[in-house]
């Protein structure tokens, strides 16, 4: 055994095999796109900007049980809410401070109304910090701009939930 591995390091075995292995993918096509000219397609199940999304009827989802404000492992989720008068509750106030969001999913995967989603937006730069405390009008705003590729992603994800 051990004039093999003498052997082996002599012959310098692995550096023969890595080159080798080098060569096999120098001559194949390349994988990489030239991001802002070419987008790649992104998966059903990306998980990117948040949004709250609302019935065909323009009533908010959000029912206000606060899972998502729980289940958050960052506690980047704050939700205030007051009864209607029907004695429904929604919720007044809901910010996701995107600074300590850590994009997992949790809250989309509580909300029993699919209420809250990350959806498919991955170009959400900004440049003070008080752009990334999200309320619950810039939510609404994200999800009735992502609405119809929100709700077809999550018909092809229903799936697997």
């Amino acid at each position: 055994m051990k004039i093999t591995n003498f052997t082996k390091s002599f012959l310098l075995y692995e550096i023969i095999v890595g080159m080798f292995l080098t060569l096999k993918y120098f001559f194949k096509s390349k994988v990489t796109i030239r991001y802002p000219n070419e987008v790649s397609k992104l998966s059903p199940r990306f998980k990117g900007e948040h949004a709250l999304r609302r019935y065909p009827d323009g009533e908010e989802r959000c029912i206000a049980c606060k899972l998502c404000e729980a289940i958050c492992p960052a506690q980047a989720i704050t939700i205030e809410a007051k009864e209607q008068p029907n004695g429904s509750r929604r919720t007044t106030k809901y910010d996701i401070d995107m600074t300590k969001c850590i994009y997992c999913g949790l809250c989309q995967e509580a909300c029993p109304v699919d209420a809250i989603v990350e959806g498919p937006n991955l170009e959400f730069a900004t440049e003070t910090h008080q752009e990334l405390l999200y309320n619950k009008e810039k939510l609404l705003r994200n999800g009735d701009m992502w609405e119809h590729v929100i709700a077809k992603n999550l018909k092809v994800d229903s799936i697997y939930r």
